[in-house]
């Protein structure tokens, strides 16, 4: 952790992490979600509220009117030391009497303010007139006041509602609204912030891997690979990505020392033969023709062995296409061209399928390693090269085999054939440089499939590989 604490620490100035844009945005999308909840819960309250007020007074209202237009009443009525005959006061209600001059015949509690308006609806003849008053102030607060005439000049009533205690009420709620509000943005917030740093905890380890081989170029650093999810997925197949690249870079530091450790020999040959062309001259006439075969020799091996490291590195490439293919067909070219070549009579067996999907030169180049292996092992035999295509032993696979009656392989031999530039003890003097049988593994496990090499019964050695149903996709195994 201590080192993902600096690489975090090296960031550019101004960079911000993913941690807290998923915080920032997880907080932000709470507080609108909850601001806008809360907006329309507080509406919707207060609403709720106001409209109920508002119906109970006026239905106070329409009952005072109903009640002095049935029945001929006057302000005694209405007093306060008359109850049977008073009106319901609802709570925050007050109700004041004024006489037939607009004067206050018994004054509410508070006492109401009363206006031209009022003392003309208290002289009214007609029962039941209204005039209201809205947002009127008394004392600190503020009612709502409804004057109802009684009708044949007899006064009239003021019917107050108290309002301001509902909006202090109100303005409570709204307070606790916005505290409540504001704690859920900082809860979020919170919680965004652990829930982020609990998925990101594993990217930023890969992250710091990433980092890590992008500095050193160490490819065999351990990677940190947990839980099931894309994360987890991510770091599985960063892990196996590193695990091929580790295994690609051996293979090619492997291949290059292998390679020069072979060129060494031929090259340490020609410089030596070089030198003794500085006195040909005073060579005798057989010397010399022996040193020129020789440096023909020299070259040509060297040339072959070039052109087998580069075959060999184009092989560790899937750029030729893949497509259908028969490899009787291949191996029927490949016999043709060897016969041109070696005068050796070669024949081709095929039976079953043979077709399967891989890349035709690639394949091609592996037959022909395996023919020129078993002409330059059994030189002065006369027996026919065989090669047998059949398939398939199981559902896509193709089994190819070369047989001869040359001297056959050791025991010890037959499970090292394939390496680089490996080459048996009985074959260290004859030309070659090891890497045939190689290219024949790394053709074989590119397609999916694999080498093998058997004593042939009555003599000889079989050598061969198979061709799996699906091609592999990567470069095949290294050796």
């Amino acid at each position: 952790m201590g080192r993902i604490r600096r690489l975090l620490a090296r960031r550019r100035p101004g960079l911000v992490s993913l941690r807290t844009t998923f915080a920032v945005s997880f907080a932000a999308v709470t507080a609108a979600v909850t601001v806008l909840v809360g907006v329309l819960s507080y509406s919707a309250a207060a609403r709720l509220v106001r409209v109920d007020q508002e119906s109970v007074f006026d239905q106070v209202v329409q009952d005072l009117r109903d009640e002095v237009r049935q029945h001929r009443m006057t302000t005694e009525d209405f007093s306060s030391s008359a109850p049977g005959h008073d009106i319901v006061r609802p709570a925050r209600t007050d109700v004041q009497v004024l006489g037939p001059d607009g004067k206050v015949v018994d004054p509410g509690s508070p006492g109401l303010p009363v206006v031209s308006a009022d003392r003309s609806i208290a002289a009214d003849r007609t029962a039941g007139k209204l005039v209201e008053h809205k947002d009127v102030d008394v004392d600190t607060d503020v009612y709502r006041i409804a004057t109802v005439s009684l009708g044949a000049g007899r006064g009239a009533v003021q019917v107050a509602q108290e309002f301001s205690d509902t909006e202090d009420l109100l303005r409570a709620l709204q307070q606790r609204t916005l505290i409540l509000m504001c704690a859920v943005v900082i809860a979020a917030g919170l919680f965004g912030w652990w829930l982020a740093r609990r998925i990101t905890h594993r990217l930023i380890l890969l992250t710091s891997a990433a980092e890590d081989v992008a500095r050193t170029r160490r490819l065999g650093i351990e990677v940190p690979v947990t839980g099931y999810d894309e994360v987890g997925r991510l770091g599985r197949a960063f892990d196996r990505m590193l695990g091929r690249l580790a295994q690609s870079e051996e293979d090619q530091r492997r291949l290059v020392q292998d390679a020069g450790h072979e060129l060494r020999t031929p090259l340490t040959s020609l410089r030596t033969n070089i030198s003794l062309l500085r006195r040909i001259d005073e060579l005798p006439p057989a010397t010399r023709e022996e040193l020129v075969a020789d440096l023909g020799q020299e070259a040509r091996e060297l040339t072959d062995l070039v052109n087998e490291l580069v075959d060999l590195a184009a092989g560790q490439s899937d750029s030729e296409p893949l497509q259908r293919v028969d490899l009787a067909d291949i191996a029927e070219d490949v016999a043709g061209l060897a016969r041109r070549r070696s005068g050796r009579q070669i024949t081709v067996r095929a039976s079953g399928d043979t077709t399967t999907d891989g890349r035709p030169g690639m394949l091609q180049r592996a037959i022909s390693n395996l023919v020129e292996n078993a002409a330059k092992f059994d030189r002065d035999g006369t027996g026919s090269i065989e090669i047998a295509v059949s398939g398939p032993a199981r559902a896509g696979t193709v089994r190819v085999e070369i047989l001869d009656r040359g001297p056959g392989i050791a025991d010890g031999d037959l499970i090292r054939i394939f390496d680089r530039f490996y080459r048996a003890a009985d074959a260290r003097s004859l030309p070659g440089s090891g890497l045939g049988l190689s290219i024949v593994r790394e053709v074989a496990m590119a397609h999916g499939g694999a080498p093998f090499a058997v004593q042939r019964a009555g003599g000889g050695a079989v050598i061969g590989f198979t061709v799996g149903g699906v091609p592999g996709s990567g470069t095949g195994a290294g050796g």
